[in-house]
């Protein structure tokens, strides 16, 4: 495997390391009998696939407390932090699996994955265009700051370690699963983890998003993007097993970032609120602009492929930034490229193809290919429905900053969108866009209850 080169050293930092806290996985109960979950310890063995962290921004609030740690550049140290016991069980090893030849947690899904009626999954079940035995629930960014036991899992480590260690991203992947009794799990990364394992200088900086050293600019620069390669990636390969073991009947929903997000980070060489850069560069140099999405296209793939290789049930596709165009230069340099990702899956799993502020390029985000389109919240499903064809299966759509109101708004605005999708072929209920930091955990764990009472058939 080919570890990324390290980064420039953050200043005034040190490494932490503590036991952490486990439970474990939980079975496909009903609605009724879910309850949260909690139990003791985990282990934090040396990263891999990351050089260790050597030092970590922080982040000051006015009153003097510190943020939670979210990330920091990556240095390698001379020594490693020492292992502490491990509780976590061992990651199944890769072996035939009984009366099979296939490696446990290795098989790619076989073709069909449509014609399974018998899965007991709601989550499958609705990807499928079927109503099962209620309207499944997850949440984009389940696994993250508003959770007290993943900010006790993250302190000391920046995110792209978190991202390269597979006892932190199965621990972190579980988390919301056990505490909140949802029917998926999404795999715990992040969508520029497979841009580092191919070399580039890039980090993500607390408060700012990622960073890129050498932004990509010409067709030179280009050249600097090569293949992902499954040995690139093998940390995500091991936690992926390490999942699917802890899981069982729950699926892992792999994911990436689409071409035309991974672009506007390289070539604005960072967050932008305008993507000037990105526009320019598509719109004056066609042909580098062609050649940067070929590649990243085959980055986002690849990176899909291992997940599912693995193990993943499901994938999804995010193209975060792709609000800011217009729906001319959507179809003609983006959907494209977002096509070509989703063709190589096709087959293999359930494919949901999700963008902020999408509402306008719909439609054409769902002839890229998708089995599943997710919806913001700036658009009711209904409507949603109206632009992609009624055949075709949501996810979506509450607005995330509901979830901070008082219940009975919560609970209305869920019924709400709970209306909205009563005539679609299948519906995953979710977020419009990712949990905010500042959500009540109980909140969210109150609404998987409502939205699973509310929905059993």
């Amino acid at each position: 495997m080919r570890p990324p080169p390290a980064g420039p050293p953050a200043q005034g930092c040190r490494r932490v390391a503590r036991l952490l806290r486990r439970t474990p996985s939980p079975s496909h109960e009903p609605p009724t009998e879910r309850r949260q979950r909690r139990g003791p310890g985990v282990s934090r063995p040396a990263c891999r696939g990351f050089p260790p962290l050597a030092s970590v921004h922080r982040r000051w609030r006015a009153d003097g407390s510190r943020h939670p740690l979210r990330s920091g550049s990556i240095e390698p140290v001379s020594s490693p932090v020492a292992d502490v016991p491990a509780s976590l069980p061992p990651t199944p090893a890769a072996g035939p699996r009984p009366g099979s030849s296939v490696p446990v947690g290795a098989s790619r899904p076989a073709a069909g994955w449509r014609d399974r009626p018998g899965d007991p999954s709601p989550f499958l079940a609705a990807c499928r265009g079927e109503r099962g035995s209620w309207t499944p629930v997850w949440f984009m960014r389940q696994a993250g700051r508003s959770l007290p036991e993943y900010r006790r899992v993250r302190e000391g480590v920046p995110m792209l370690e978190s991202c390269a260690r597979p006892d932190l991203v199965v621990e972190i992947t579980m988390q919301p699963v056990r505490r909140y009794g949802v029917d998926a799990a999404i795999f715990y990364s992040d969508i520029v983890v497979p841009l580092k394992a191919i070399g580039l200088d890039l980090d993500i900086v607390q408060g700012v998003g990622p960073v890129i050293a050498e932004p990509i600019r010409t067709a030179a620069d280009v050249e600097r993007l090569r293949p992902l390669e499954p040995d690139d990636v093998a940390y995500v390969t091991e936690a992926v097993r390490g999942l699917v073991g802890q899981l069982g009947a729950t699926p892992l929903i792999g994911f990436a970032g689409a071409p035309f997000t991974l672009a506007s980070y390289l070539v604005e060489g960072g967050p932008s609120k305008d993507h000037a850069r990105t526009k320019a560069l598509m719109l004056g140099e066609p042909a580098v602009w062609a050649a940067l999405m070929e590649r990243l296209a085959g980055i986002s793939a690849a990176f899909l492929q291992v997940q599912v290789d693995a193990g993943a049930r499901a994938v999804q596709l995010f193209d975060s930034w792709a609000g800011v165009l217009p729906r001319r230069m959507y179809a003609e340099h983006v959907a494209p490229w977002s096509a070509q990702v989703l063709a190589r899956l096709e087959g293999q799993v359930p494919r949901i193809h999700f963008g902020v502020g999408t509402g306008e390029l719909l439609a054409d985000m769902a002839g890229a290919g998708a089995d599943v389109m997710g919806v913001d919240f700036r658009v009711p499903l209904d409507e949603a429905a109206r632009r992609v064809g009624a055949e075709r299966p949501l996810q979506g759509n509450l607005d995330s900053a509901v979830v901070l109101a008082p219940w009975p708004v919560v609970e209305r605005e869920a019924r709400r969108v709970l209306g909205e999708a009563r005539e679609l072929p299948g519906h995953i209920f979710n977020l419009g866009h990712g949990v905010l930091p500042a959500s009540d955990p109980d909140v969210l764990a109150r609404l998987v209850e409502l939205v699973h009472t509310e929905t059993a058939r």
